[in-house]
């Protein structure tokens, strides 16, 4: 099983971007913390990070020959681009929406996610271990 996990914008700024909302974990501690956990369930892991929506939708394309699915935090496109859903619906990948904060109880337009209501699921408000609990919960529903 094969799984690519989707860094959205602005996510290279981790441990130095508003520690006291998205924490002290940088995105290299996240990606090392999701190949610990890969390795214990037996999956490959590949990971991206973008500012540019156009080079997630490539990514999503490209990489849905060889993904069985997708973990993605999707940073502020998760409230304006239809377009990152179009590439999932697409693609006919299952996919994981996750969030290091609760954006459930933070400004009122972080409370809609385009992708939410076709993701298999949806984790957020956990720090990096959302991303941990969005990669079991995609292997477990994949059957691994």
């Amino acid at each position: 099983m094969r799984i690519a996990v989707i860094h959205g914008t602005n996510l290279r700024l981790l441990g130095s971007r508003e520690p006291e909302v998205y924490g002290t974990d940088t995105l290299d501690d996240v990606n090392l913390h999701l190949g610990e956990v890969a390795t214990e369930l037996g999956v490959d892991l590949e990971t991206f990070q973008s500012n540019h929506v156009g080079e997630i939708l490539d990514f999503i394309e490209e990489a849905a020959a060889r993904v069985d699915g997708f973990i993605i935090n999707p940073g502020a496109l998760t409230h304006t681009s239809i377009a990152l859903l179009d590439a999932f619906l697409g693609v006919g990948r299952p996919f994981v929406e996750v969030h290091l904060s609760n954006t459930q109880g933070r400004e009122s337009y972080r409370r809609h996610s385009y992708l939410a209501g076709s993701a298999s699921g949806v984790v957020l408000g956990f720090g990096v271990h959302s991303y941990l609990l969005g990669l079991r919960g995609l292997v477990a529903r994949l059957g691994g």
